[in-house]
């Protein structure tokens, strides 16, 4: 890159890029030339700010092919450091926590739990992972080729419901563990959203390079916290988590008989939530980057903090029968007050330090909620993708914001809710695109056609992923076991009373057994 007019930030620095040409890092002009029937000109004011930002390093790229002579990004290693940050973070901590009070499992229980639904449902997340740098082209911009262009609005739709709600859930045990700093004066609700939002919003709207930049460097704090809180755990974490039940509620807790089945939607909705997202953040590594060098660092990226930082939730939820007050912390602050009592308490000035340190880490988290936020709604068509992405990135922010005060004080219900759905969801989801790209693209880029992601004559017409997503659907509420329903399968699983869900598995075999006679009727009538 010249060094003319670089700006104050100039991405070339960072050690994991490459050399590129001007264009590679203001990119506004070329993509106003571009031929792609995107009406940007009828947001001709919002581009001209974009252009002018452009120069001082905010990505102007939304959904657009990113070309080959513009994937600059190096080092694979930058898929590790972008999700060992991401995950290393307390909305993790508050999953391992759940064990307990949901599902009533001893300490030994929830880490097998743990460490089995990580290592199975992270696959598809370093799988997509390595798509990115064969297409250039976003993660939902690629379920238009399995999908169909129509069809492709219900995973869109689906993955912005994901977006906000992910950052709402973020947000409120963020800012539960900044209010656990002080029980004196502690910071309001609402305030500590806001101060928690700030970050996202300024990573995301800055884009790609910012972002990969901020991620290598904030899981290092995270780290020291993890240290401290693991000795903190350890020293009387000795006791069975069945009795927390009867600690704080024991009409919220499932028996033990789910082991096994009711937590699994839990475990593998958050694990395989990042699959909507995972080819968003290597579209600017080279085309002839090995795959499997991607894959590794990857899932390495994802089990390291998800693994950690759960078990390390679920060894602080064992030490209510030895150390009461963190129970009480618990009930009168949830997640945040766990966290207070091991650190603020035993340590002093230096535990509340940690904490806010720690309150933080949801930012890591966030930022790539919303800047895929901004990635996926401009898929809905081709006048969203004409609304440059740093405003939607700041409307999207804006939107979680306002939820995340309004349901504060349901966190529990939310976190256990939105993941149990995403869970089905993302397994249909994933079983769809695999198939398509091993069965019927036979594995092979060639038989892409990047540059039609736009034009519905040139993709699957979708009534074959139509149809087996409905079929997905129908598996997941014949197979679910939730307090608010329970399937008729599900229903005959372990405890008469509670059932065991099954949704998650029954999602994906029911559209996997589907999609592909479907999808070869319709390739063979329709020609994509």
């Amino acid at each position: 890159m010249s060094d003319a007019k670089s700006g104050p930030f100039d991405p070339e620095k960072s050690s994991s890029y490459g050399r590129g040409s001007v264009s590679d890092f203001h990119e506004a002009s070329s993509l106003e030339r571009l031929s792609d029937d995107v009406p940007r000109s009828k947001f001709a004011q919002l581009w001209a700010i974009v252009k002018f930002l452009d120069k001082y390093g905010v990505e102007a790229r939304g959904i657009e092919r990113v070309p080959p002579d513009q994937r600059t990004q190096m080092s694979p290693l930058s898929a590790f450091w972008m999700w060992l940050a991401a995950n290393m973070t307390i909305t993790t901590f508050s999953l391992g926590c759940l064990g307990g009070p949901v599902f009533s499992l001893s300490f030994k229980d929830a880490a097998l739990t743990i460490i089995f639904f990580n290592l199975l449902c992270n696959i598809p997340v370093a799988y997509f992972s390595t798509w990115g740098p064969k297409l250039g082209l976003r993660q939902l911009t690629l379920s238009k080729f399995s999908f169909g262009y129509f069809t492709s609005q219900i995973p869109i739709i689906l993955n912005c419901i994901a977006c906000v709600g992910g950052s709402v859930i973020n947000s409120i045990v963020g800012a539960q563990t900044l209010r656990a700093v002080s029980t004196a004066h502690q910071i309001p609700t609402a305030a500590a959203i806001v101060v928690i939002a700030i970050g996202p919003i300024t990573i995301s709207f800055m884009g790609y390079r910012v972002v990969h930049l901020y991620e290598q460097y904030a899981w290092i704090p995270i780290a020291r916290f993890i240290e401290s809180d693991f000795g903190s755990s350890g020293t009387f974490g000795a006791g069975d988590v069945v009795s927390f039940g009867a600690t704080i509620g024991a009409s919220h807790a499932l028996p033990p008989s789910s082991f096994g089945t009711n937590v699994c939607p839990l475990r593998a909705g958050f694990a395989i939530g990042w699959v909507s997202y995972a080819a968003d953040y290597t579209v600017r590594m080279p085309e002839d980057m090995s795959s499997v060098k991607i894959f590794f660092w990857t899932y390495l990226g994802l089990n390291v903090p998800l693994i950690l930082v759960e078990i390390l939730g679920a060894a602080a939820m064992s030490t209510f029968n030895q150390k009461t007050t963190w129970a009480d912390a618990y009930a009168e602050n949830s997640v945040g007050g766990l966290l207070g009592a091991g650190l603020a308490g035993p340590m002093g000035g230096f535990g509340s330090f940690l904490l806010i340190i720690m309150a933080l880490s949801i930012i890591a988290t966030n930022i790539p909620t919303m800047y895929s936020l901004a990635l996926t709604f401009q898929n809905i068509h081709p006048y969203t993708q004409a609304i440059p992405r740093i405003f939607i990135v700041i409307i999207g922010s804006m939107v979680y914001i306002i939820l995340a005060i309004a349901g504060a004080s349901h966190f529990v219900g939310w976190l256990e809710t939105i993941l149990d759905m995403l869970a089905y969801w993302f397994a249909i989801f994933s079983a769809i695109l695999i198939e398509e790209h091993l069965i019927f693209r036979r594995g092979k880029w060639s038989n892409y056609s990047p540059e039609d992601y736009n034009n519905w004559r040139k993709l699957p017409l979708g009534v074959a992923s139509f149809i087996a997503l409905s079929c997905g659907v129908a598996g997941a509420v014949l197979g679910m076991a939730q307090p608010w329903y329970i399937g008729v399968i599900g229903g005959m699983i372990g405890n008469p009373e509670s059932g065991g869900d099954i949704g998650f598995e029954l999602a994906f075999a029911f559209s996997a057994i589907v999609y592909p006679p479907l999808r070869w009727i319709e390739k063979f009538y329709w020609g994509y």
